[in-house]
C-alpha cells in the first residue's frame, strides 16, 4: 500500500494545534481589520431624509415632495406616489424629477394645488445601484392630522412569492457556477483522466444547465422583482425592455452570451480533449482549454461584480477585481470539493495524485478568499457595531464560523489521504486473487446479438469488480465520508455566501438608522429648549410657555409650543404667535404662526432658521378678547 502526502482539504498541516493556530489568526485578522476605517461605502440605496419629514405638519400644502437617499437609484414613471386621505393620488403622476445636485441624490414629484387639509401617505419604490430593489412609506399632514384610508405598505419591495423564487434562482446561479468553473478547474488542473469519466461531464454540465436556467429565470423575473411584485408581469415585453436597460439587466444578458462560450468549452473538454492520447498535443490542448476557460469564467464572475456590492460605493475600480477573484476563488474550491465527492463516490479511478494537486488548488484558493474578504469585510462593515448589530454584520460572523467548520473537518481527511492506496495498485492486487477470465474472444463463433449480451454481461462484471474493490478500502471509505462531510458544509456556507449579496450592508444599515442627513437637511446645531412664564393681568391670564426648537439649527426646523396654566395643566388660549428676530444681523422679525394639535399644544414644521447665531424668540399670548401679552427669550441656535 503506498502512502502519499496527506490531505487536509486545503491546508496540508500537520499538527492540529497548528491548525488551529492558523484559523485563530485569520479570524482575528478578519475581525480586527473591521475596525479600521473607512469613508462611507453604501451599497443599499437608504432613505436620508425628505421634505415634508416623516410625521410633519405643515401649515399650507406643499409644491412638491421630495425624497433624498444615500446613494444613485433607478426611478419609474411611479417610484414615488402620494395618496390623500382618500387614498387618491395627490401628485401629478409624472416620472420623479432628478434634483440631485453635488453629491446628494434627490428626487420629487409635484403635488396638485388646492389639496385639502389631512393626513398624506408617501410610498416609494425604487432600485438601489447594487440591483436590489429598495421601498418605504410615510406619512406628513397639512393643517392637521386626520384619519386616512390608505393602508402604509409594510411589505418591502423584492419581498414576496416573486422574491422567494427570484432568490431560490440567485442561489442556483450561484450553485451552478461553483459546479461549472470548480468541476471543469478540477479536471484540468487535479484530474485530466476525470474528463472521460462520465460522473465528471454529468456534473459540469449540470452546472452549465443549472446556471443557465437560473439566469434566464432572473432575466424574466428582474421586472416584476423590482415592480409589481406579479409572476405574470414576467412576459410583459415593456418591462423586459426596460430591464434590458438597466445595470443588472445587462449583466445578465452578458452572463447568457458568455454561457454560450463555456458550451464550447465543455463540448471540447469533454469531447476532444477526453479522446486526446498524444501527450504533447493534450499538454497544448490543456494550456488552451485553461486560458479560455479562465476568460470566460472570470467574464462570468464578473457579471456579478459589476451589478451588485463592487459596483457601487468607495474604490469599485479596486472592489470589481477583488470580487471576481473572491468567486473564482470559491468556486475552484467548493466546485473543487464537489467533484472530488463525486469522483470518491462514482469513480473508482481516481488516486492520491489528484487528491494532492486538489490539496495545492485548495490551499491558494483559500489563500484568496481570506485576502478578499478582508478587504470586502472591511468596505461594508468597518466597525464591531456593524459587525455584531446588523444582519449583515451577523451573517458574515456565521458565513466565517462555517469556513472554521469547513476547515476543520477538511483536516480530519488528512489521516485518511495518509494511507490511500492508488486504484491501479488496488486492482493488480485484486486481479491476483481473481481466477482468470475467459478469452475475450471466447464469443467470436456466436452470433452478434448474444456476443452482445455477453459483452454488457462482462461490463456489469467489471463494474461491480471495480465498485467491490472501491468498498474493500478502508481508507477511501473513510475520505468519501469525510469529504461528504464537509460538502454538506459547503452547503450552507453558499446558502448564507447568498443571503449576504442580497442584505443590506452593515455600514449602509448603520448610516439609515443614524438618520444620516442629505444636504438639504440643517446643520444641527443641538435642540433648543425653553421656558417662559406670562401674565396677561386677565382672569385665569397666568401661565407657562414652553417652546422645543429640533433640530435646532439652521434650515428647516420643527417648532412645538406647549401652554401650561398656573396649576400645571394644559391651557388653550385663542391666540398664539410667535417672532424670530437676529438683531445682531438686521434679519426678522419672522413670523411663525403654529397650529394647535391637542388642548395647551402647537406645532409648526419647516421653520426657516438662515443662519446661526442669538435669536430673539418673541410670543405672543392671548387669553381674551382684551388679555394679550407679548414675552421674549434669547437662545442660541445653530
Amino acid at each position: 500500500m503506498s502512502a502519499t502526502a496527506p490531505y487536509a482539504g486545503p491546508f496540508p498541516i500537520r499538527r492540529p494545534v497548528a491548525a488551529a493556530a492558523l484559523l485563530a489568526a485569520l479570524i482575528s485578522l478578519v475581525f480586527g481589520l473591521l475596525l479600521a476605517g473607512a469613508g462611507p461605502a453604501s451599497a443599499h440605496a437608504a432613505l436620508t431624509g425628505s421634505d415634508p419629514q416623516d410625521g410633519a405638519v405643515v401649515d399650507t400644502a406643499p409644491k412638491e415632495v421630495t425624497l433624498s437617499f444615500s446613494e444613485a437609484i433607478a426611478v419609474g414613471d411611479d417610484s414615488i406616489r402620494v395618496l390623500d386621505p382618500s387614498g387618491k393620488r395627490a401628485d401629478t403622476e409624472a416620472e420623479p424629477k432628478d434634483l440631485s445636485e453635488g453629491g446628494i441624490v434627490r428626487y420629487g414629484v409635484a403635488l396638485h394645488s388646492g389639496l385639502p387639509d389631512g393626513t398624506y401617505t408617501v410610498a416609494w419604490q425604487a432600485v438601489s445601484a447594487d440591483s436590489h430593489p429598495i421601498s418605504g412609506a410615510f406619512t406628513f399632514s397639512i393643517g392637521a392630522p386626520s384619519e386616512t384610508t390608505v393602508a402604509v405598505p409594510t411589505q418591502e419591495a423584492g419581498g414576496g412569492p416573486v422574491g422567494v423564487v427570484y432568490d431560490i434562482a440567485r442561489y442556483a446561479a450561484y450553485t451552478g457556477f461553483v459546479l461549472l468553473v470548480g468541476g471543469s478547474a478540477f479536471v484540468l488542473i487535479c484530474w485530466q483522466r476525470g474528463a472521460d469519466a462520465l460522473p465528471m461531464q454529468r456534473l459540469v454540465v449540470r452546472g452549465w444547465l443549472t446556471l443557465t436556467a437560473a439566469t434566464l429565470a432572473m432575466l424574466l423575473l428582474r421586472h416584476p422583482y423590482t415592480s409589481s411584485g406579479k409572476f405574470a408581469d414576467a412576459f410583459d415585453l415593456a418591462g423586459l425592455q426596460s430591464v434590458l436597460d438597466t445595470k443588472p439587466g445587462a449583466a445578465l444578458v452578458s452572463r447568457l452570451l458568455l454561457l454560450g462560450a463555456a458550451a464550447l468549452f465543455i463540448a471540447v473538454l469533454f469531447g476532444t480533449y477526453a479522446r486526446r492520447e498524444d501527450e504533447r498535443e493534450k499538454k497544448d490542448l490543456t494550456f488552451g482549454l485553461a486560458v479560455g476557460g479562465g476568460v470566460v469564467a472570470a467574464g462570468i464572475a464578473a457579471t456579478w461584480a459589476m451589478s451588485e456590492h463592487a459596483s457601487t460605493g468607495i474604490q469599485t475600480s479596486i472592489a470589481m477585481p477583488v470580487d471576481v477573484a473572491h468567486l473564482l476563488a470559491v468556486a475552484a474550491w467548493l466546485g473543487g470539493l464537489a467533484s472530488l465527492l463525486v469522483a470518491l463516490y462514482r469513480t473508482p479511478d481516481i488516486g492520491s495524485t489528484a487528491v494532492r494537486r486538489f490539496s495545492a488548488v485548495a490551499f491558494t484558493s483559500v489563500a484568496v478568499l481570506a485576502a478578499t474578504g478582508i478587504y470586502q469585510s472591511w468596505r461594508q462593515v468597518g466597525s464591531w457595531s456593524a459587525l455584531t448589530g446588523t444582519r449583515y454584520g451577523q451573517l458574515l460572523i456565521l458565513k466565517v464560523a462555517l469556513i472554521g467548520i469547513l476547515l476543520a473537518v477538511a483536516w480530519f481527511s488528512r489521516r485518511w489521504t495518509g494511507r490511500l492506496t492508488d486504484p491501479a495498485a488496488a486492482s493488480e492486487e485484486a486481479s491476483e486473487e481473481e481466477p482468470a477470465s475467459e478469452p475475450e474472444d471466447a464469443s467470436a463463433d456466436l452470433d452478434p446479438e448474444r456476443a452482445a449480451q455477453l459483452a454488457r454481461q462482462r461490463a456489469v462484471v467489471t463494474a461491480t469488480k471495480k465498485k467491490r474493490i472501491r468498498d474493500a478500502d478502508p481508507e477511501r471509505s473513510g475520505l468519501r465520508r469525510s469529504v461528504l462531510a464537509e460538502a454538506a458544509v459547503a452547503v450552507v456556507l453558499l446558502a448564507v455566501t447568498t443571503m449576504l449579496t442580497s442584505t443590506e450592508p452593515g455600514r449602509t444599515e448603520e448610516e439609515a438608522a443614524a438618520g444620516t442627513p442629505s444636504a438639504s437637511a440643517p446643520a444641527a446645531g443641538g435642540p433648543v429648549n425653553l421656558s417662559m412664564p406670562f401674565d396677561t393681568g386677565g382672569q385665569n391670564g397666568k401661565g407657562t410657555v414652553r417652546i422645543d426648537i429640533e433640530p435646532g439649527g439652521t434650515g428647516s426646523n420643527d417648532l412645538h409650543v406647549w401652554i401650561d396654566g398656573s396649576d400645571g395643566k394644559p391651557m388653550d388660549v385663542p391666540e398664539l404667535k410667535l417672532a424670530l428676530t437676529l438683531e445682531s444681523k438686521d434679519i426678522g422679525p419672522l413670523p411663525v404662526v403654529p397650529d394647535r394639535l391637542a388642548e395647551g399644544h402647537w406645532s409648526a414644521s419647516g421653520v426657516q432658521i438662515p443662519m446661526a447665531g442669538n435669536w430673539k424668540i418673541d410670543v405672543t399670548v392671548r387669553t381674551s378678547d382684551i388679555d394679550q401679552v407679548t414675552i421674549d427669550k434669547n437662545a442660541k441656535i445653530g
